[in-house]
């Protein structure tokens, strides 16, 4: 079918330029690791998803921070799916490290132990992963895929589905999170079935 709209379409360059240049909808997360000194280390990571539909769990990162490295050396990690209420806490893991490489807005993030891995979930989240290593994917110009292998999950138990609740009435009651790339926030509330064909199967 042709574009209705292909003589509109605005040719972009093909480097970091090209994600600034239009909004996508992406998860937010908040993952965490563990320093050489043993402190938490917490980061919001928005390119983060699941690989298949089981057990394994992904993330784009970067050699230049301290979570690859981080991950790396301690060869675990956690995730905390935060609500817009909580959107405060992924500001404070964002904040820049100070002269000595800490960050003093950690200390304020409500925390509790992980289950099954050494480290460190926060509180108020809707989901909750816990993650072993299971490789690291580099050489995506300067970027790099960490994978790991789900031990542990938890949910709140408003946010799982329920039999007798319509799928749009349980994201109206508990609306997501949305990270709109570059740079903005969003909660979504309004959704619709995606109409898959008859005799569609995965």
């Amino acid at each position: 079918m042709a574009n209705s709209d292909s003589k509109k379409l605005i040719s972009l360059p093909i480097n970091e330029s090209l994600w600034q240049r239009i909004f996508t909808v992406a998860p937010l997360v908040i993952v965490g690791s563990k320093e050489a000194s043993g402190e938490a280390n917490l980061a919001p990571k928005h390119m983060a998803m699941p690989l298949g539909l089981t057990r394994y769990f992904s993330f784009v990162c970067s050699p230049r921070h301290a979570t690859y490295h981080n991950i790396r050396r301690h060869g675990v990690f956690t995730v905390s799916y935060p609500r817009l209420g909580e959107v405060v806490y992924t500001s404070l893991a964002a904040a820049p490290r100070d002269n000595d490489q800490s960050k003093p807005g950690l200390g304020s993030l409500p925390l509790f132990a992980a289950s099954q891995v050494d480290g460190v979930l926060v509180e108020g989240c809707y989901l909750y992963l816990e993650c072993q290593l299971d490789r690291v994917l580099d050489d995506f110009d300067g970027y790099s895929l960490i994978i790991g292998k789900i031990v542990a999950a938890a949910a709140a138990e408003a946010a799982l589905r329920q039999q007798d609740l319509d799928g749009a009435d349980h994201i109206f009651q508990f609306p997501l999170l949305a990270y709109l790339h570059p740079g903005r926030i969003g909660e979504i509330r309004q959704s619709t079935a995606f109409p898959l064909p008859e005799g569609f199967s995965r």
